[in-house]
């Protein structure tokens, strides 16, 4: 066996060695096989070939209980390597499933057992962490259930786990997204040198008829078919119910790149769990999933009909569509895909100067402050000459952003007098969640930790984390620079420290921290909410706060897919700690 660095911290348990907790209460330990392989996805909209766990996507349901062991021998039968990463586990980096940080992956025809301790409970998920397998199937849900009595009383429980699925493949996606005059929906904005590879858009742009999706974009991939459990709308994935009971619903998102708004019109929904861990009870009508977060939420369906489970893409372009019901072939209406937000200049930048600063000031004949500040991108006056638009310098929160001040970004922050309305978009953005019908939409600030996991205390330092990109050749970065130019955080073992999420570009990032919790700062002080996977919106600042109790090294990245393959990833490595022998 490898050499195990063992873990202390928020549970004292872990100080031991890791073996000894895999050999101590034998009784206690489960083993679980999984098999990577290739399968027909088989969306009723379209097949291809996809990658899957058990011959199936979704996967099992993994389930585990907070206290054991557990093994996972994973066998795979691809010809080429693959990983598995349990998503939001706390565990040795070692098991972590990342290539080239915890280990070097799981070579074609090959066994790798997976042994830890499982010491949280909660609604979970695992995937491929190789190239673009996730996106092409390889995912499955981990539910662990608590040791001590489970504090959310429930009569049964349904997982939902959300994905994109596409028809063309991950590799040929993100080709696309890198060629110019790909159809992924990509913006192109790179200044002159974008504009004069595509003569059309330039003539487009220089007559006043250029397509305003181009510039507003808020999905870099399009044409995908939204599934519910493996299966697309018209498949209608059915929980079958009895009137009166209280039904758990677990939502996953684990698609590669979509944001979904849930809604079950009909039914309130009490959020009761928010990436795993429990949160005070929130009654809403609608939430938003970012990519990789849970929530778990009771719903009680009272009379005996049936109820639609709809998930719309935050820019209304798809939707998945499941039913509760109380009987086998029952169906519900199913709602309009309501109107696409449209980008306004808080989401561009331009409030506080910023766009306008990186387009070199005025543009033709208007300054800042003829536009109106609300104005959406789609009402901008584009009767300009290509000649007369200063987009030379243009990038969308790349490098050319080193020369502007901290004071010309909008700084919206999470936890001060800046919140406003919903956290989880600035003030004044096209993409603020607004429920359907006025109804309660939840937000960050409506999350309240039921148990805090750390003792409050000030953090030893802050780490600011720029999220950069350039749309025009389509890399993302992380202070202007990719993982391959700037790969390590450093953080010492025992310190907290205070991540600073400045959000440069027109994009929401769901950025991931492998191994340890993120504090989201709410303003809720030692009530803040511990999760694995927190939104950036575009054009805000959010906090966070870790504490550094796992040694080794761990991932952090941006969990759209394409956009950790095109830059926007880091190794975090933890110095020092103890070490088992």
């Amino acid at each position: 066996m490898r050499k195990i660095l063992k873990r202390s911290g928020w549970l004292g348990a872990l100080a031991v060695g890791f073996t000894a907790l895999l050999s101590a209460n034998n009784a206690n330990a489960g083993t679980y096989d999984i098999t990577v392989d290739r399968i027909t996805i088989d969306t009723g909209v379209f097949k291809r070939e996809g990658i899957g766990y058990n011959k199936s996507s979704p996967g099992p349901v993994l389930r585990f209980r907070e206290g054991e062991n557990v093994t996972i021998n994973v066998t795979n039968n691809l010809d080429e390597a693959t990983s598995v990463h349990w998503h939001g586990l706390i565990l040795p980096y070692q098991m972590d499933g990342v290539p080239d940080i915890s280990y070097d992956g799981i070579a074609p025809g090959e066994t790798f057992s997976y042994a830890f301790p499982v010491v949280q409970s909660g609604t979970y998920w695992f995937h491929s962490h190789s190239g673009f397998q996730e996106p092409d199937g390889a995912y499955g849900s981990i539910i662990i259930e608590p040791k001590e009595p489970d504090p959310i009383q429930y009569d049964r429980e349904y997982i939902v786990q959300l994905t994109d699925a596409h028809p063309q493949v991950g590799a040929i996606i993100m080709e696309n997204l890198k060629t110019p005059e790909g159809d992924m929906g990509q913006m192109q904005m790179n200044g002159d040198s974008a504009m004069s590879d595509n003569s059309m858009a330039a003539d487009n742009m220089a007559s006043g008829d250029m397509d305003m999706d181009m510039m507003s974009d808020i999905e870099d991939v399009e044409g995908y078919t939204p599934l519910i459990n493996g299966k697309s709308a018209g498949q209608n994935w059915t929980g079958i119910f009895n009137p009166g009971e209280r039904v758990r619903l677990r939502f996953i998102n684990s698609s590669a790149m979509a944001y979904f708004d849930v809604r079950i019109p009909g039914l309130k929904m009490t959020v009761v769990a928010a990436d795993g861990n429990a949160v005070a009870p929130v009654e809403v009508d609608e939430f938003r999933m970012s990519v990789a977060e849970t929530y778990d939420v009771i719903v009680t369906p009272p009379a005996d009909t049936a109820y639609t489970i709809f998930a719309e893409s935050m820019a209304r372009s798809a939707y998945g569509r499941g039913t509760l019901a109380p009987r086998g072939g029952m169906t519900a209406q199913v709602p309009a895909l309501r109107k696409p937000p449209v980008l306004t200049q808080a989401d561009m930048g331009m409030m506080n100067g910023g766009m306008m600063d990186m387009m070199g000031g005025d543009m033709q004949g208007m300054g800042q402050s003829d536009m109106p500040m609300d104005m959406p991108m789609g009402d901008m006056p584009m009767d300009m000459p290509m000649g007369d638009m200063p987009m030379g310098d243009m990038q969308m929160g790349a490098t050319t952003t080193e020369e502007m001040s901290q004071s010309q970004m909008p700084d919206m922050n999470m936890s001060g007098s800046n919140i406003s309305g919903d956290p989880f978009y600035a003030p004044g953005s096209g993409l603020t969640p607004v429920a359907a019908n006025g109804g309660k939409f939840l937000s960050y600030a409506d999350l309240r930790a039921v148990r805090p996991l750390y003792e409050d205390r000030d953090a030893t330092r802050e780490i600011e984390l720029r999220l950069t990109g350039d749309m025009a050749t389509y890399v993302w970065s992380i202070n202007g620079k990719t993982y391959e130019e700037d790969e390590i955080i450093p953080l010492v073992y025992g310190e907290r420290v205070r991540f600073k999420f400045v959000n440069e570009t027109m994009m929401a990032h769901p950025m991931h921290l492998h191994g340890m919790w993120s504090i989201l700062d709410t303003g809720a002080g030692e009530m803040n909410p511990a999760k694995h996977t927190i939104n950036i919106a575009p054009n805000t600042t959010v906090y966070m706060e870790t504490e550094v109790d796992a040694s080794g090294q761990w991932a952090f990245h941006c969990h759209l897919a394409y956009h950790a393959d095109a830059g926007m990833f880091r190794r975090v490595v933890v110095e020092g700690g103890p070490e088992s022998g």
